[in-house]
């Protein structure tokens, strides 16, 4: 069994690999759903790890039907991690009907091996999960990160476990979203699963001692200026203790 975490930063990877995860997902920009990092953290984080590096590949936030254009972006993205010695990529493309754009992830699968291949969150917007799920296996995906079609994966267990026992070891479904120390242990009962995403995060405080309050540089209010999300050591170690715990137990 195995714990990826979804780490935004630079410390956030460095926390999780302190704290015993295997692998992470290194993206950036989570507060809209993650979009690939540049070539700098990309760079620096696979010089400070040792634990697996797999690379959000998504130029933008926003659904995931892309432009020719667009498409080129990500293809250059996956060719950079694979001159950097990045482990995989975690890609997404959809049609405007909710089906999977067979032709844009063929491609980038060829593209990004003999790197592994992840296909993220995208499949949770797809309109018929059992075909997609076919489709991926058909197109030699090596994992697929769901939240079972929900925006936790506590609430779409149902689904992930019926993924889990359809895809057998053909490919990879790993949960994430939602997932923590607390619900862990019963979501890999629920659908037994073998590897799971999460992040870990804790709020960390600015250290600015000026604060320019009422301005919000992303047009939001919600999202902190003054506070980054940071993956906490303890959290990520605590959910690799309980793993082991499982993986004594069965």
């Amino acid at each position: 069994m195995l714990i990826e975490v979804c780490a935004s930063t630079m410390q956030s990877a460095i926390n999780a690999q302190s704290g015993g995860a295997k692998r992470i997902e290194l993206c950036d920009n989570l507060y809209q759903g993650g979009t690939t990092p540049g070539p700098g953290t990309l760079e620096l984080t696979r010089e400070m790890l040792t634990i697996g590096i797999n690379v959000l590949i998504r130029p933008r936030g926003g659904d995931f039907l892309y432009s020719d254009l667009e498409f080129e972006t990500i293809k250059r993205d996956i060719l950079f991690c694979k001159k950097i010695g990045c482990d995989g990529v975690v890609i997404g493309f959809l049609n405007a009907d909710g089906t999977i754009n067979i032709r844009q992830t063929v491609e980038a699968i060829e593209l990004a091996r003999p790197m592994s291949v992840t296909f993220h969150r995208a499949f949770d917007m797809t309109v018929e999960p059992y075909a997609a799920l076919d489709q991926l296996i058909e197109m030699g995906i090596d994992r697929l990160l769901t939240a079972g079609q929900k925006n936790k994966a506590p609430d779409g267990a149902g689904l992930i476990a019926d993924l889990v026992k359809r895809a057998g070891n053909n490919l990879i479904v790993m949960p994430g979203s939602g997932i923590n120390e607390n619900n862990i242990t019963w979501m890999q009962k629920t659908t037994g699963a073998k590897e799971f995403h999460l992040s870990g995060q804790k709020p960390v405080k600015s250290r600015m001692q000026f604060r320019k309050e009422g301005i919000f540089l992303g047009g939001i209010p919600q999202i902190p200026e003054y506070e980054i999300a940071e993956t906490d050591v303890e959290k990520i170690r605590n959910v690799v203790e309980i793993i082991k715990q499982i993986e004594t137990s069965l």
